[in-house]
């Protein structure tokens, strides 16, 4: 008969044997580029940057870039654009005719070698916005390959279904030979032109074992930078490094209309720091060029908010974005399909990002993914009206108080974690926080205290 330490024996091996199934692992499995730590992001509208709507054009704004504190240049896609059912006198720029082409408006193969190599030498970095869900009309591989399109009932090729894009058919991703193809073009922009990796146009439309493949074989190439159009978990497993942040815009903007109260910029990260993998970074905006194309301007979004959601967006975790001529004040909504120039002049706003982009390069409290500080919520007395938070790395910490209301407020805090002495970042006042600190804060406004 068993003795009775046999069970015992049995149950500490069998143990042994599983406990490998109960340790945690990282959600993220792929790696950052090292040089994303603490960047910031810009998104570039090639066509209406200048008058010359050009690469080389465009290169001679790089130093005030550079100046502005942008590390990652985002290049609206590049490639030639379908003329066939063209919406516009110049067509959509994600209507795309040739995934290996360059479009010749805005110059040559060339020009855009040389726009990479010079950000290169800036110590800035560039990626391709990259449409894989969907060519155009007459994109080349519809004479070649007709079979890597999906059909509509009829057997002919057909728009992205249930969406109104009439200038573009989609792709079918269910063929090998169509992946096979189009892994290979997002290698070819980097073995020719030297980018450093992509913004996917509508991610979540593509399956995600196809991104997932790819991004194993770019990173073979070079260590690269992935952005996708989307703000799905499962895609910062294996493929991306960013998605988009697009509940926080509509939470701001749901404050700035008066639908709702700064409690609920609290309940959204209540919500998406408990939810969301730790080492994911999402990518933080008041504009890019869909929201100012078609849902009017950043003014007429935010109004007298805007600037306390520009510091929100650049101070809570994850990658603040600009969109080309936000720094100048941009009070248009670009024309998408037509030629329709920014103009360049000096405003409020572009020094506001350039000081908050100083900060967040300096400060590792800021930066991104695990290189940064987690936000730690400071409860206070005005929920309603101020949203506050303190986060800390290293030797660095930052406490920012925002005031989302009309009116002036006086608020005290009930929480230790932001004790100390700071330095505020706009008046360079010194102040120090003591368990009976209250903080006064005008309508609209905004406080960055930085520890000494």
């Amino acid at each position: 008969m068993p003795t009775s330490a046999q069970p015992v024996v049995a149950f500490q091996q069998a143990e042994s044997t599983n406990k490998k199934h109960y340790q945690p692992k990282p959600f993220v499995e792929l790696t950052h580029p090292q040089w994303c730590k603490n960047a910031t992001i810009y998104e570039v509208n090639i066509r209406q940057y200048t008058q010359e709507g050009t690469f080389k054009a465009f290169a001679e704004h790089l130093p005030r870039l550079q100046k502005l504190g942008v590390d990652i240049l985002w290049l609206m896609p590049i490639h030639p654009i379908g003329e066939e059912k063209r919406k516009g006198d110049k067509g959509s720029a994600y209507s795309v005719k040739d995934y290996k082409a360059v479009n010749p408006d805005y110059g040559t193969l060339a020009d855009l070698k040389s726009l990479v190599a010079k950000a290169h030498s800036m110590g800035m970095y560039v990626i391709l916005d990259w449409v894989a869900n969907h060519s155009a009309w007459d994109n080349v591989l519809t004479k070649t390959n007709p079979e890597w399109y999906s059909k509509d009932h009829n057997g002919n090729f057909q728009p992205t279904p249930w969406w109104d894009w009439s200038d573009i058919i989609d792709f079918d991703y269910s063929n090998p030979q169509m992946r096979e193809y189009m892994t290979g073009a997002l290698k070819y922009w980097l073995e020719e032109a030297d980018i450093d990796g992509y913004r996917a146009d509508v991610a979540g439309f593509v399956p995600t074992d196809f991104w997932d493949n790819a991004r194993q074989e770019l990173d073979a190439i070079k260590p690269v930078f992935m952005l996708a159009e989307w703000d799905a978990r499962d895609l910062h497993k294996n493929s991306f490094d960013m998605t988009y942040a697009w509940s926080l815009h509509e939470e701001m903007h749901n404050v700035a209309m008066g639908k709702k109260n700064a409690s609920a910029i609290y309940l959204h990260f209540a919500h998406i720091l408990n939810s969301w993998p730790d080492n994911a970074i999402l990518m933080n905006f008041v504009d890019n060029h869909d929201k100012n194309s078609w849902d009017k301007t950043m003014f007429e979004r935010f109004g007298d908010y805007l600037h306390t959601c520009i510091v929100l967006t650049a101070m809570v975790e994850g990658m603040p974005l600009i969109y080309s001529g936000q720094e100048a004040g941009l009070d248009k909504a670009l024309a998408f399909f037509d030629k329709d120039q920014i103009i360049w002049q000096e405003h409020a706003i572009g020094k506001l990002y350039q000081q908050l982009f100083t900060l967040k390069h300096n400060n590792q409290a800021l930066w991104n993914g695990d290189w940064g500080g987690k936000m730690i919520p400071v409860v206070n007395n005005k929920p309603e009206a101020i949203f506050s938070f303190v986060r800390e790395k290293a030797q660095d910490k930052v406490f920012v108080v925002l005031n989302f209301s009309d009116k002036q407020q006086t608020v005290s805090f009930n929480e230790n974690i932001q004790l100390g002495c700071y330095q505020e970042l706009f008046s360079q006042a010194s102040v120090t926080f003591e368990q009976d600190s209250t903080d006064t804060i005008e309508a609209f406004g905004y406080r960055v205290y930085v520890q000494k």
